[in-house]
């Protein structure tokens, strides 16, 4: 068996992994398919060390088949497609006792705190787990997780149709939050300046706009009688967004904080207080999150696998984080670990 260990900072290496059995309460995975997320790109950068035991195994956007059961696992049996909500909470502390488990105070998240999905065998907790229904490929299926944080993102954003939302980043999760809130009922347009992504973005039906050539403010302004947005989401993590995205907001608009700023960056506080403005964190997801994604999917209504521009074997890891480090022509890159 093989997996892909996370040495150290732009250091993935391939190698052999000895399977670990199931204990009580967890279930052993053939892991088909992982997808590269920006999370594992921070870690490719060193920069969440602090988190990740080295040599570590990441990875959590999976698609996998039930390969063996520990005792007491109820609810799946061996050959059971698969997927991962990659959350382990410990269900005791404030967070999980009001009912938000999905944060929890002291969480593992799978795939970075404890191992993870680029490997061939994977044994994770059962609770994790979620079917995979028999329309949706394995290779789609590493789309759940993500598309969940998209559907997350747009539940907290509370999305309604007739709505004008601005997407601000239209890498991979920026472009599934466009989807799902365009599913929701809403007008949207992403701004983005890969001139790659731009045109993909454009193919999916969208208003694509690169705010290195076009004055966000003034376009909104211009689509929404100068109202402004109803609704934006921040997803590129660059600082000159957290900056404008108060400018784009109608009265009582709301701001949902989806990209991961690792340092304070000037936000307008009185524009906050001018339009009554809302600010909302959206963090991961939670399981009905999970059971939207895996409805949209399986509707088949939404385009989600065009955002696939790559599947490489588990050897092309550190090829698929070194393109996306680079950026061009490049959104989902998934892995595929049995190859």
């Amino acid at each position: 068996m093989r997996a892909a260990y996370y040495a150290g900072k732009g250091d993935v290496r391939v190698g052999e992994c000895v399977p670990l059995a199931p204990g009580p309460g967890q279930v052993q995975l053939r892991v088909a398919n992982c997808g590269i997320c920006g999370t594992d790109l921070h870690i490719y950068h060193g920069n969440m060390d602090h988190r990740v035991k080295m040599p570590q195994v990441i990875g959590h956007e999976t698609s996998a088949v039930v390969e063996a059961l520990g005792d007491g696992v109820t609810g799946f049996a061996k050959g059971d497609r698969v997927t991962v909500m990659p959350l382990d909470a410990c269900n005791n502390c404030p967070a999980c006792r009001a009912g938000h488990s999905h944060i929890c105070q002291n969480l593992n998240f799978i795939g970075i705190d404890v191992p993870g999905g680029f490997q061939a065998r994977w044994t994770v907790p059962a609770h994790t787990l979620l079917a995979v229904p028999a329309g949706v490929s394995l290779e789609h299926g590493a789309l759940i997780e993500p598309i969940a944080v998209a559907c997350h993102d747009v539940r907290m954003g509370e999305v309604k149709p007739g709505e004008f939302a601005m997407v601000l980043g239209g890498g991979p999760i920026g472009a599934l939050v466009a989807l799902v809130a365009r599913e929701a009922g809403a007008q949207v347009v992403v701004s983005e300046i890969n001139p790659f992504r731009l045109r993909l973005l454009e193919s999916l039906g969208f208003e694509a706009v690169n705010p290195l050539e076009t004055d966000l403010v003034k376009f909104v302004n211009a689509r929404t009688g100068d109202a402004g947005a109803d609704v934006v989401f921040e997803v590129s993590g660059a600082a000159p967004a957290a900056l404008q995205m108060t400018d784009l907001l109608r009265t009582r608009g709301r701001v949902v904080m989806v990209a991961v700023f690792a340092k304070p960056v000037p936000v307008n506080l009185h524009r906050f207080f001018w339009r009554e403005l809302r600010l909302i964190g959206a963090r991961v997801y939670e399981r009905e999150d999970f059971a939207r994604a895996i409805a949209l999917l399986e509707s088949g209504t939404v385009p989600f696998e065009k955002l696939i521009t790559g599947v490489y074997p588990l050897d092309g890891l550190q090829q698929g984080l070194q393109e996306m480090e680079q950026g061009g022509a490049v959104m989902k890159i998934l892995i595929d670990c049995a190859s």
